[in-house]
């Protein structure tokens, strides 16, 4: 009987780990800085009812921390439901002025906005996606809403495409033990 309700409990038993032993949460966290979120909205806002975009700038801290410090907008042509890919020129041409200036950072990512539709990768933003993270596979995506973004409340959230091939392995890119880093979004209080 004792064996039944630690297996059912969860204490060791059917694959799980004695509930006093250690959990690592290996989940990853973007930290955006105040001025770039007002950056990322402000450019969003300007931009309605077409999407815009821009480049991210910081660092990958470690393993699991990614801090965003910064944000440029990039011109591109959109629509009310995609953007079109980034301009490389402009983006070499960034990247030759941010080292000019002596900035440390990086770019760890790219921005967009979906007004009035939520945070979400369409079809060309997965493409998007993709040739970031050819460049570093660690690229963020990072999606606001700035027609939802109201109140103090700000509709944003963070993307990473998985590889196919490993989940068909049946294995996760990261292991997840909380959502920790999905529960703290940025709000500004009242």
């Amino acid at each position: 009987m004792e064996r039944l309700q630690r297996i059912f409990s969860g204490a060791g038993g059917m694959g799980h780990p004695p509930p006093d032993s250690p959990l690592l949460d290996s989940s990853e966290q973007v930290y955006i800085s105040s001025l770039a979120l007002l950056k990322m909205l402000k450019h969003g806002r300007a931009g309605v009812p077409m999407e815009v975009m821009g480049l991210m700038l910081g660092e990958f801290v470690d393993e699991y921390t990614v801090r965003v410090v910064d944000v440029f907008a990039m011109p591109q042509s959109g629509t009310g439901v995609s953007v079109e890919a980034v301009d490389h020129v402009f983006q070499t041409n960034m990247l030759d002025m941010l080292k000019q200036t002596g900035r440390p950072e990086m770019v760890v990512g790219w921005y967009h906005s979906h007004p009035g539709f939520g945070c979400w990768l369409s079809g060309v933003d997965i493409n998007t996606q993709q040739s970031f993270e050819a460049l570093n596979q660690r690229a963020v995506a990072v999606v606001v809403d700035p027609i939802q973004s109201v109140k103090g409340k700000v509709v944003i959230d963070a993307f990473r495409l998985i590889n196919p091939q490993t989940m068909m392995l049946g294995q996760e890119p990261r292991q997840t033990t909380s959502n920790l880093g999905h529960l703290n979004k940025p709000s500004i209080r009242r």
